[in-house]
């Protein structure tokens, strides 16, 4: 093992290193947040995340384990540094979680595969039985690009395009941070396909099935999945795009997992409709870094925005967390988009959309710190970490 100086990589929404310390300090820091929601230990509360390393998956781990002490399983893909190569982000942050958890008394396990494969799921089944036995909570939050299907091997690809029709819209030039238009081609049928399979609700069903038959899941408990709906001036590239058919596909599978959870364990499962930030996978959708720019000042202006730990604390204190009943809109869906989309603030996002230009991009939006965020998503630009001094980039989880 060898120490290096770790700098950022950056070119537009793409970071091709990360820094340990900074993404440790990352973890700390939401664990702090939950720390000062901590509420009552129930008996032996137990969590499964997939999808446990990054964006929302990483906070709902970090917030259920400091407000309620829950044991964790949290499944994720993520590459460990290498001699002076650093690691993914994802490892590092599980890496601070787990000397945190281990430091704080709780128990956390983890598996780094591919949590759409056959091995995966089994492997989790095993260490449930051997050291957890059955979970109260299982979070889905996957975003990847491709997945291969376990039972046919037919690798599908997901595309982030719009049906039917061309799409035009404002964006950012990542790279030179101008606002210029931007049109993107209709998916093909195979496009849109293969979005729908691997950003769908086949996984998950197959996820709720083997934990089922393998009896993983404790009497009552609850399966939640995440998605995103946004605002309508999003809907041609999401909502009404190819994630968006897959999102719904997620949707109307989760409501069918609910019917077959309420009558094997008197359990269920909902949609989780999270609010809009900058992650890995949404800084790579068109027009959205510039509208999470827009809606980040006007949430600011209204003291009402939210980081993802915020609104995993949301999500457990109101709605799925012991002794809990989830407030559901008229499609059985948890809101934490409530605040983004009030009327008073949506109609100012758009009008701050209709004038925005590369001009006027800082006044009207607060794009900086939409790229902060990305940057401290690596580990990057994070308050109190010495970025000249050289760190080990290897790190070793259990």
């Amino acid at each position: 093992m060898a120490l290096t100086v770790v700098s950022p990589r950056i070119r537009g929404f793409i970071c091709t290193t990360a820094h340990p310390v900074g993404c440790a300090r990352n973890v700390e820091q939401q664990r702090e947040v939950a720390c000062s929601h901590q509420s009552d230990m129930p008996e032996r509360y137990r969590v499964l995340v997939i999808g446990a390393s990054t964006g929302y998956g990483l906070a709902a781990r970090i917030a259920a384990t400091w407000l309620y002490g829950a044991e964790s399983l949290g499944i994720f893909y993520e590459r460990p540094g290498e001699g002076i190569k650093t690691g993914t982000p994802g490892y590092y942050n599980t890496a601070a979680f787990q000397r945190l958890t281990k430091r704080d008394g709780y128990k956390s396990l983890n598996i780094n595969g591919d949590a759409f494969s056959v091995a995966v799921k089994e492997e989790v089944i095993a260490r449930l039985k051997a050291e957890m036995r059955q979970v109260n909570v299982v979070i889905y939050s996957l975003a990847a690009p491709r997945r291969t299907d376990p039972r046919t091997g037919v690798v599908y690809n997901s595309a982030l395009k719009p049906i039917g029709a061309p799409y035009t819209s404002k964006t950012i030039n990542l790279n030179n941070d101008t606002v210029i238009e931007m049109t993107l081609p209709p998916a093909t049928d195979e496009e849109v396909t293969g979005t729908t399979a691997v950003m769908g609700g086949d996984d998950l069903r197959l996820w709720v099935e083997a934990l089922l038959e393998a009896q993983a899941l404790a009497e009552g408990a609850c399966v939640v999945a995440f998605s995103y709906i946004g605002p309508e001036v999003t809907w041609p590239i999401y909502r009404s795009g190819t994630i968006g058919k897959a999102k719904k596909d997620l949707e109307r599978t989760t409501s069918q997992i609910n019917q077959l959870l309420q009558t094997r364990i008197s359990g269920h499962a909902w949609v989780s409709v999270n609010k809009g930030v900058i992650t890995q996978a949404s800084a790579a959708i068109p027009s959205v870094p510039l509208y999470l720019s827009v809606l980040y000042r006007v949430m600011q202006e209204k003291g009402v925005h939210e980081e993802p730990i915020h609104q995993m604390v949301r999500l457990f204190l109101d709605h799925i967390g012991p002794r809990q009943t989830p407030t559901l809109d008229s499609e059985g869906r948890i809101r934490l988009d409530n605040h983004e989309l009030t009327p008073d603030i949506q109609a100012e996002v758009r009008r701050r959309w209709e004038l925005v230009n590369t001009d006027n991009l800082r006044e009207l939006s607060d794009y900086e710190s939409v790229k902060l965020d990305f940057r401290q998503l690596f580990g990057f630009a994070v308050e109190g970490v010495r970025y000249d001094e050289p760190v080990e980039v290897e790190a070793f989880l259990d």
